[in-house]
């Protein structure tokens, strides 16, 4: 994909040992209206995509997740995450029932250490790779329209859904999500035919490419959390408002690692809480930004932050004190040396919108 992303003007970075477009000429904000207005084409191939094949494999690999696998039917695809012994987050991913396999996506920074952690913990599994498979991400209104005459078995798909199918005479597993808010779609197809791929995608004039700014910032609005920032070893998913992943069977059978924690969050509630914040004025508070009760008490601090280009101001994800997350909390980041006003606000910042 490297002499497309060139041929397109992309502003390419290093991410992960991957280089990729961080945006390309139209710039980050067009972006991110492009894809929250019509569709738009996002190269992630850069994500680990790993095939789980054995024994029972899905109840099996509920020994990592908190979450239900084991009554996952064919086809449907469920957000997961794995947890240490401390009720930490390792990763978070997507968990697909393939049918005779599981398939799963997981963030290409923690590949690696995923790989080896599902080998350890899952001995009688083969875990595989997909090193040859690239995957492309049309997300925005406009993305089923997009893609219905390259694969019109993707119409049929909702949320959270996948299936193999033909897209453009090329074989792939189209899945019905992403990581914007929006309609749309992840398709893993072989490396040697995604350009091929990307240009029939982008010949509709109702796509434009976007990079990992537009990512970011659509994911942000989103409410959306990225590991690394919202979620890590030290962070558990009650905190992080991700206590829906624990369904009651696996409440019950705690038998899952971390599970004493995250019992406990899930019943007394946590010590700190994943909150949405919005800054008065224009000042963005980014990553690390201390945030202060308006008595001058520190409470917390900023995981992502910047500019929202759907609500035309700046948006901020941060953990604060339980006693400070309520809605309507008035709070200061401080920018700069300064404290400056914000307020709690309920997540998502920007609805989503998907197809269910």
């Amino acid at each position: 994909m490297l002499p497309l992303h060139q041929e397109l003007g992309g502003k390419l970075v290093d991410f992960a040992g991957w280089s990729l477009p961080v945006q390309y000429p139209a710039g980050i904000a067009a972006e991110h209206r492009q894809c929250r207005e019509r569709a738009a084409l996002f190269d992630v191939s850069h994500m680990g995509q790993l095939v789980l094949r054995g024994p029972d494999v899905a109840s099996r690999l509920e020994r990592l997740v908190p979450s239900g696998i084991a009554s996952l039917a064919p086809g449907r695809a469920r957000y997961t995450v794995f947890t240490n012994a401390d009720g930490g987050v390792l990763d978070d991913l997507i968990v697909t029932n393939a049918g005779d396999h599981l398939f799963l996506v997981v963030n290409a920074s923690m590949r690696a250490q995923d790989l080896a952690h599902l080998r350890a913990g899952l001995p009688e599994i083969e875990v595989i790779e997909l090193a040859d498979q690239a995957l492309l991400a049309v997300q925005g209104p406009a993305a089923a329209a997009v893609l219905q005459p390259l694969a019109p078995a993707a119409a049929a798909l909702r949320f959270m859904t996948s299936s193999t199918m033909a897209v453009a005479g090329i074989d792939c597993r189209v899945a019905r999500l992403g990581y914007t808010g929006e309609d749309g779609f992840e398709i893993s197809c072989p490396a040697a035919a995604a350009v091929d791929l990307a240009r029939r995608l982008l010949a509709d004039p109702k796509v434009a490419p976007a990079g990992l700014g537009a990512r970011d910032s659509l994911r942000l609005e989103a409410g959306l959390c990225l590991y690394g920032h919202e979620l890590d070893p030290l962070t558990s998913p009650i905190e992080a408002e991700l206590g829906w992943i624990v369904p009651a069977a696996r409440q019950a059978r705690g038998d899952f690692p971390g599970a004493a924690r995250i019992l406990a969050e899930l019943r007394d509630g946590p010590a700190r809480r994943l909150v949405g914040l919005r800054p008065e004025g224009r000042a963005l508070a980014r990553d690390g930004t201390e945030i202060r009760t308006t008595a001058g008490e520190v409470t917390g601090k900023v995981t992502s932050g910047g500019f929202g280009p759907t609500i035309d101001g700046p948006v901020s994800l941060g953990y604060v004190r339980a006693a400070d997350a309520a809605p309507g909390t008035a709070l200061d980041l401080v920018v700069r040396d300064k404290a400056r006003p914000a307020q709690v606000v309920p997540l998502p910042f920007v609805p989503h919108r998907y197809r269910r």
